[in-house]
């Protein structure tokens, strides 16, 4: 079976993604379509169309004649997109648990061995590794949309997972807590993955409350896209 290239659409999409998660796009940042376009060798409208896909998914806000620009972190979404990752992925990853196979089980050794071996000082290649270690835990047992809802909270939480560690000593104590979940969900314990998966996520919540208040929660001054009007030329 052969496989389609991925459209022009979907390649911005990801190379975009990428750059707001790793905050090369910071919040607030206007997303200069025409010089964005030209740095990626596309027309305007594939992108636009990445551009209004990643908007749906939250990692983009559009304002009417002011284009897009990234979201700043909120505790009102940090809240909501944890809520929701303690409602699906600690009992997904304990069902998962359950039915892996030897390749599924291989496959979250090695995610977590690679998170192991990321370099900790580049904040980009450590949450990389963190998304993908947590998305082998739910992969097996063919639950896609379970999956897909996963990596989809995942990526919304991964701005505030790079916020969680940057404090000293945080990457040391979620090493010791993947480590133990690992465990606990090679051994096939369900009731113990869907525990300590649990107080992984809602101690990263507690631990972003506070870091979070630093941070004005007042509504964004949005950016002002708009080119400046031309000047009109004064008659010689």
């Amino acid at each position: 079976m052969s496989i389609l290239p991925r459209s022009l659409s979907d390649q911005a999409f990801e190379v975009v993604r990428e750059r707001i998660l790793s905050t090369q796009i910071p919040p607030l940042a206007p997303i200069r379509q025409e010089l964005l376009a030209e740095e990626l060798g596309i027309s305007k409208i594939p992108l636009r169309e990445a551009l209004s896909r990643l908007e749906e998914q939250g990692l983009l806000s559009s304002h009417p004649n002011r284009g897009f620009f990234v979201p700043p972190l909120s505790s009102t979404e940090a809240e909501e997109v944890f809520a929701l990752r303690l409602k699906i992925e600690p009992e997904a990853a304990a069902q998962a648990c359950l039915v892996a196979c030897d390749a599924g089980q291989e496959a979250a050794r090695a995610a977590f061995e690679a998170w192991e071996r990321s370099d900790h000082a580049d904040p980009n290649a450590s949450v990389r590794c963190n998304r993908a270690f947590h998305l082998a835990l739910v992969t097996p047992g063919g639950r896609q949309i379970t999956a897909q809802l996963v990596e989809r909270l995942q990526v919304l939480a991964e701005r505030y997972v790079r916020k969680h560690l940057e404090p000293a000593g945080r990457e040391a104590r979620a090493a010791n807590e993947h480590l133990g979940i690992l465990q606990s969900w090679l051994q096939r314990d369900a009731a113990r993955v869907d525990q300590l998966l649990s107080t992984h996520i809602l101690s990263t919540l507690h631990d972003l409350r506070a870091q979070l208040e630093q941070i004005p929660q007042t509504g964004p001054t949005l950016p002002d896209f708009r080119r400046a009007p031309r000047r009109r030329r004064e008659p010689a």
